[in-house]
């Protein structure tokens, strides 16, 4: 089995600043991420966690966030509250490419993000 890993952090407050511009939210978020966030009241630690989460997979398959815009990954999550990435347009066919599977954990405090994926594959 072959394992690729990516983590990232960012300080909440950078997020909470960045969400007051509509142009930083519709480069970042996706439609049904966006969803989610607006249900909750948009709070600026978990905009955060998706961030990272976004940062933290395209570090898990090496590339940067280049080949694909940072809307094109969602961070959703199940009912139990477990988060879970959706991928489409160039991410999704990167992500087809690849062959991998992903898992993704995602934590915060008052003032950091962290999300670390796992990308994985037989």
């Amino acid at each position: 089995m072959v394992f690729k890993i990516g983590i990232d952090s960012v300080e909440i407050e950078r997020i909470r600043k960045s969400i007051e511009k509509d142009t930083f939210i519709k480069r970042v978020y996706g439609e049904r991420e966006l969803e989610e966030l607006r249900e909750k009241n948009m709070p600026a630690q978990s905009a955060a966690a998706c961030f990272c989460a976004k940062e933290a997979f395209s570090k898990a398959i090496g590339t940067g966030v280049t080949g694909f815009n940072l809307n094109e990954v969602e961070t959703l999550h199940c009912e139990s509250g477990k988060p879970y990435l959706v991928f489409r347009g160039s991410a999704e066919k990167i992500v087809e490419q690849s062959g991998f599977s992903f898992d993704i954990s995602i934590t915060h405090t008052d003032t950091t993000a962290t999300a670390v994926v796992i990308a994985f594959k037989e």
